[in-house]
């Protein structure tokens, strides 16, 4: 741990947490714009692959070295659980649902790790961990005022939670043994693992490059504007999670990865903020006092379990 002051690793944690929360709306951007969640998938993890790659050839080579053994078994679940298959799921998501409900919904993924660490692991957990579970589920409600007889997209809320079982496994993996390992050697591993399993299905030859010159709307507050569908694209690759990637990594040598994953809860709030400022989707102060339920449950969920390992957390979102 670096002796320098922590408030430089919040500020990186911050400025992560920013460029994934306006990421969320670029990336509906090109959704609508008629790339496919599946295809955008693999143009994003591909694309940080080969970043990744170029990076540890040129300043960390062992990162290159293969893990081995039970090592190798936990990468290739890592890959494709809580990159490929949690990418996918979140896109789906944010494609069929407001921008804000589909990050609630996978939020709750440490929820379903403490949930999974008591009865699954049998580990003692704290009995805060019940009051943490009431918080965050009625704290999504008042989010969503379901009450008001909302009609979400069934597909939609089906991928929501599906992203949250993989954000959960992504934290499962890690405290297995894979957050043990260099993480870059981890994220450069699990990402080639996701990029060869996401082109066999969605292979990156299959998208018209010839669509990049198109002009696409950014929808919303900014419908008047257009930009370039590969600026579109190079921000969610460059914007949306390289610079945010590497800013969390890099804020790991100033605070610890619990320090890490508290701010990037405030990510479903941003989320739901700038799905109102952009988008215009509702977010009365009821579903505002609900966000904050959701993030302080979740919070006290994941800190009940006595003895839980510190994995970072993930970076894709």
């Amino acid at each position: 741990m670096s002796t320098r002051s922590p408030a430089a690793g919040v500020g990186l944690v911050v400025l992560g947490a920013t460029c994934f929360t306006i990421n969320a709306g670029v990336s509906r951007v090109a959704l609508r714009a008629g790339v496919e969640p599946a295809m955008l998938t693999t143009i994003r993890v591909t694309c940080t692959f080969l970043v990744l790659l170029a990076a540890a050839a040129c300043f960390r080579r062992t990162a290159l070295q293969r893990p081995r053994g039970r090592m190798l078994v936990l990468v290739v679940a890592h890959g494709l659980i809580g990159v490929a298959a949690l990418q996918w799921t979140y896109f789906v998501a944010i494609d069929r649902l407001p921008v804000g409900m589909a990050l609630l919904l996978e939020y709750q993924a440490p929820v379903i790790v403490a949930l999974w660490a008591r009865f699954g692991q049998r580990e003692p957990v704290r009995p805060r961990l019940w009051f943490g579970l009431v918080l965050a589920v009625g704290g999504l409600a008042a989010a969503t005022e379901v009450w008001k007889g909302a009609k979400f997209d069934g597909v939609g809320v089906l991928a929501g939670l599906a992203a949250a079982i993989c954000f959960a496994g992504y934290f499962l993996i890690g405290e297995a043994g894979v957050g043990s390992l260099d993480p870059l050697r981890v994220i450069l591993w699990s990402f080639g693992v996701a990029t060869v399993a996401l082109n066999l299905v969605t292979p990156l030859t299959g998208f018209d490059t010839g669509r990049l010159s198109d002009r696409v709307s950014l929808l919303g507050a900014l419908d008047d504007h257009t930009a370039p569908l590969w600026l579109v694209l190079g921000w969610v690759v460059v914007l949306g999670t390289l610079v945010p990637f590497f800013a969390e990594l890099f804020a790991l040598s100033f605070v610890k990865a619990t320090t890490v994953t508290v701010i990037a809860l405030l990510e479903p709030i941003g989320v739901s903020a700038l799905g109102w400022a952009w988008f215009g989707e509702s977010l009365g102060p009821v579903a505002v006092l609900g966000c904050v339920a959701v993030v302080a449950g979740i919070v006290i969920a994941q800190s009940a379990r006595r003895d839980h390992l510190e994995v970072e957390p993930p970076t894709l979102t």
